[in-house]
Parts: structure tokens; sequence; C-alpha cells
């Protein structure tokens, strides 16, 4: 059977804005996706995740209770029940989705693998998709390093530990990103003896150094954390995995065991696993698709947004980027995607949160302010004991632009939204020393961090 449509839509995460958007203007729209609907984010990523997290931040919370003159200790971690009701959310919000394809009319949903066989030609199951303009939204799956036998040992991705059901009583995570150190702070939390693993010389390496040594020096106190760390062999044992790792800097070498490892060494676009080769769409040696600022690939009509492309690989980016994908290519004015107000959040313990440039980032084309205050320069941070969490901004010195802002501590996601406003509607910090702030809360670190500008 052969079937053609004006729109057609390979992922249906951030690619149901293009499909919303398509069926709206009376297009003719195909959408295909193999599964999990929803796409990564509300079925493997972000949404379950952060489930996992909350009760991981309860635990810590309560264990540092103390210093506000609070003994209280956690009793009981119900594992079993906490990984439970992270699935069931996540299979009651496919269900939700499903539904809602039902009902949306003018969308012909395709349930399987699509692989190309032409520039503008698809095939699902025994059905050819023909289609004038093509919309790549496949997300992405983890990588597997190449590590000398890794490949005879049992291992965990961000994707297989959703599946769990019994705590692992050890874990060697191989990985100190964003994932990797979320996941360092959940299975922690719950008690397992965690050792994180970096190859690099610190840990989250995109942040800002002080805070990366800060994070490093938070886990430190719950897990065995090794950063610069070359990972040769895995050998698999009878109970257990060894990781025979060298330490670059001093060369030494020794031995890390765990009951279970967990990858978290980044992840590699889904596009390849539609043959989008065949197609002429340029990628790169990961399999991300090459786009220009417009989301439009080197091909007429065909589009690749979120994951597919590799630029920010965060779901709230992703939305946007399909969204402007979509009016581009409906709307007959073409609009840049513009990032420098992307912002990006770390659910670690601490959390991490950040938006714009980094201080090294930002002097290569700036003269610069940098301002720095800590929690507890704030009157609620001081009440929190918070005596190691800051904010630090980053201003242009002739304009007072922001270009930077980035906090660690209590609530850094939060805290963080009102310098996106403030970067998307003008972008001067007259946008936040005009505002009044209510006293007192944890928002007047950013006042704080804006009224300590230096030169740096």
């Amino acid at each position: 059977m052969e079937k053609k449509y004006d729109v057609v839509i390979i992922g249906s995460g951030s690619g149901m804005f293009v499909a919303y958007e398509s069926v709206f203007r009376g297009l003719s729209t195909a959408l295909v996706d193999k599964g999990p609907l929803g796409g990564t984010c509300p079925n493997l990523g972000c949404i379950p995740s952060k489930m996992l997290m909350l009760p991981a931040d309860r635990v810590v919370e309560i264990d540092e209770a103390s210093k506000l003159g609070i003994e209280a200790q956690v009793t009981h971690i119900d594992f079993p029940f906490i990984m439970e009701r992270m699935r069931r959310s996540v299979e009651e919000a496919q269900q939700h989705l499903r539904e809602s394809f039902a009902a949306l009319r003018g969308l012909d949903f395709y349930e399987g693998a699509g692989e190309f066989v032409g520039e503008y030609e698809l095939v699902v199951g025994d059905t050819h998709i023909r289609g004038d303009k093509f919309f790549v939204a496949t997300g992405s799956r983890p990588t597997v390093p190449q590590i000398r036998g890794l490949d005879t040992v049992n291992f965990l991705t961000t994707e297989t530990l959703l599946e769990l059901t019994s705590r692992p009583r050890s874990m060697a995570i191989i990985g100190g990103g964003y994932i990797g150190v979320e996941y360092a702070h959940f299975f922690a939390a719950m008690g397992t003896q965690v050792t994180l693993i970096e190859a690099a010389e610190r840990l989250v390496p995109g942040e800002e150094p002080e805070v990366a040594a800060l994070l490093k020096h938070a886990l430190r106190k719950r897990m065995q954390v090794l950063t610069d760390i070359e990972i040769e062999q895995a050998v698999r044992g009878a109970r257990d995995v060894r990781l025979l790792v060298k330490e670059r800097r001093s060369g030494a070498r020794f031995a890390v065991t765990a009951d279970t490892v967990m990858l978290a060494t980044g992840r590699r676009s889904n596009a390849d696993l539609l043959r989008i080769d065949k197609t002429g769409v340029e990628t790169d040696e990961r399999g991300f698709v090459h786009v220009n600022d417009f989301m439009e690939t080197n091909k007429p009509g065909i589009y690749a947004v979120g994951d597919a492309n590799g630029r920010y690989m965060f779901r709230h980016i992703a939305n946007i980027e399909a969204t402007l994908a979509a009016r581009n290519a409906f709307g007959g004015k073409r609009e840049a995607m513009d990032y420098s107000a992307a912002p990006h959040a770390v659910y670690s313990y601490p959390q991490i949160a950040a938006v714009g440039l980094t201080t090294d980032e930002a002097r290569k084309e700036h003269d610069v302010l940098v301002g720095r205050a800590r929690y507890m320069d704030t009157a609620t941070g001081e009440a929190m004991m918070e005596t190691d969490g800051f904010a630090k901004a980053i201003v242009e010195k002739d304009t007072r632009r922001i270009l930077g802002f980035h906090v660690i501590g209590p609530h850094a996601p939060s805290i963080v939204q009102e310098v996106i406003n403030a970067m998307t509607s003008g972008g001067h910090i007259g946008e936040i020393e005009k505002a009044l702030h209510i006293h007192p809360a944890l928002p007047e670190l950013v006042q704080a961090a804006f009224r300590n500008l230096t030169p740096d």
C-alpha cells in the first residue's frame, strides 16, 4: 500500500508540536513512531528520572536535618514501591497520549519502525509513505563505550535501569556527566554503595569549574568519586564485575569492584535507525543530523529537531526547535533558533542550573563583569544553613547585558528562571534590578549576585 502526505513526522516526542501545527493548518499529516509513545523524555529520561530523584532528595534532607537541630533517621526505603510508582506514571502518560492520537482528526498514526528507501519515501511495515516535508524527531539512545571486556558483563543503561525491581548492593557508574551524577545521587540515597567514574578531570565538564568542584566535594561525602580515569578492561566475576582502571595523572592502576555497572557515557542519535543516509541528509560520526539555525537539513523539505540533531539535548529546547521548524516549514517566514538563553538543570544533590555562557566562553568575545553570591548571603539561605551553595552572574561590561548565570544549591532550577526570563525579554541587568523581590526568599540570591559585579 502506498500513501502520500503533505507532512510526515517521525517521532512522537517533540514531533507532536509539528503534528498539532500541521493538522491545525489542514495539511494531510502522518505520524510514525515505533514507541515508546511520547519519546525519550516521558518514558526513559527526564520524567521517570525526576520521579526517582525526589525520594532521593528527601532521604538526604533527612540525613542532613541535624544541622537544623532535628534528629531524624530513615528507617526503611521501599525501593520496589519507588520504582513501580515511576513505571505506573509512565504507563498512564502513554495511555493518555494514545487517546490524544485517536482524538486528533486529520492525523494518521503509524505505530512501527520506519525506514527510508528514498529521498522522500519511508516504509513502515507494508506501507510506503511519501511526503512533501519530513520532520525527523527520533530522539537518541545511550552510547556504549569501547571498553575491553564490556561485552562480556551485564550492564545497565539509563533505560534498562528503570526496569529494576530490587536495589543493587553496589554499583559502578561510568560517566560523571549530567545523567551519571543524578543517578549516583539516587542510588546512593537508596543505600547502594556507589563508585562514580569520570574520564575528564572534573565532573559535569560543561559547568563552571567551581560548580563542578563543589558537586564533587558534596558527592564524595556519600560515595567514591574518581575523576581523570581511564577504564582499561571490564572483567566478569561469579557475582560481581571488576573494572580495571588507570589514573591518568599518576599512572596508578587499580580495580573497582561492584555488583552492577551502569553506563552514563553519552547518547547518540536514533536517526541512523531510519537509514537516513538514503535521503542524502548529512550526519556526523555519532549519527546526529546536521541542521542550520532554521532546523533545516541539507535536503529541502527535511527538518531535524531535538536529540536527532544533537544541538542541545533537553526536551524543553527540543519543543521550541520543533515549534520553530513547523513555523518555518508552513508559515512562509523563516525564523532562526536562538540558544543564547537556553537553560538546563542537573537534579543531583546539590542541584545545578545554568543559562547562557560560562565564564570562559564569555571571555572569548566579551569584556565581562562577574558577580558571586552565596546562599548564606540571603536571609533564607542563612535560615536553611546552606553554607556551600552559591550563584554566579556573568555580564557584558559596557552594556550590562546578561551573558550567563549559574547556580548550585537547593532549588537551583527554580532560582535561575528569573534570569532566563530577563535574558529573553531584554537581557539587561535592569530587568533584575528594577523588579521587587520578596523578602525573605531564595530569589534574593539572584539580586545579590548582580549587586556584586566586579571585573574578572
